[in-house]
């Protein structure tokens, strides 16, 4: 039996990011954040670096600039490592859970057709996390994570004074350049006219999207999410 892929969508803030980290260890997937993936790369290479994709050169300076400004990379970079990393989990037999990737149309007109060749139609499913932009800004701009491995730490009575992740004991950290006002802004807005209409490509590959209340707490989106799997 071939692996299952879960697509989660939502704004920045949705939450996306925790419930894949959550649905990753209860089921056994690895948690595809592109973003992660892609930034790993650019921060390791040298100034000179770059892919040609398209027929047009992509260097690394460039798009790690891209990066720290909260603006999407341009969809053939991304396409570029998503399809090589999508196929060697492949070869391994291993499921995958994205969080808010793809980013574009088109990301999902390149990668929708390879996910149902490599896993079987039947085993891909979409979620839609719904959160209203004042929640997106909210919970960015009081957003942290951890500096060793990069957990996302929940803001709330109980943890807006912790300074140490309670997970590896790293210190807590803001992502710099990524959730001041100006990006939270520049994302949401990205989100909207390039990220949202990929639900659409979905449907004409006949990909059906489950909706899931955001504004509950978390573990009551991940009791949905479960519940809508099975």
């Amino acid at each position: 039996m071939k692996k299952q892929i879960i697509i989660l969508f939502g704004p920045p803030g949705a939450g996306k990011g925790t419930q894949a980290i959550l649905l990753a260890e209860k089921l056994d997937l690895f948690h595809f954040e592109t973003s992660g993936i892609i930034e790993k790369i650019i921060m390791n290479s040298d100034e000179e670096d770059f892919i040609e994709e398209k027929g047009e050169r992509y260097y690394f300076k460039k798009e790690k600039q891209l990066w720290k400004e909260g603006k999407l990379w341009d969809p053939p970079f991304v396409v570029h490592f998503a399809k090589e990393k999508i196929r060697s989990l492949a070869v391994g037999e291993k499921g995958i859970v994205f969080s808010g990737s793809p980013r574009t149309v088109y990301e999902a007109e390149e990668l929708a057709p390879l996910l149902k060749e490599l896993y079987g139609e039947e085993n891909i499913k979409v979620f839609l996390i719904e959160i209203d932009p004042e929640d997106t800004i909210f919970r960015n701009s009081h957003r942290r994570i951890c500096e060793l491995m990069r957990h996302p730490i929940l803001y709330n009575k109980e943890t807006e004074i912790l300074t140490m992740c309670p997970l590896d004991g790293s210190k807590l950290i803001k992502r710099e350049g990524l959730d001041d006002l100006d990006s939270i802004k520049t994302r949401l807005e990205a989100y909207k006219k390039r990220t949202y209409p990929v639900l659409e490509v979905f449907k004409k590959e006949g990909i059906k999207t489950n909706k899931i209340n955001g504004k509950q707490s978390v573990s009551d989106v991940h009791k949905d999410i479960l519940k809508a799997i099975r």
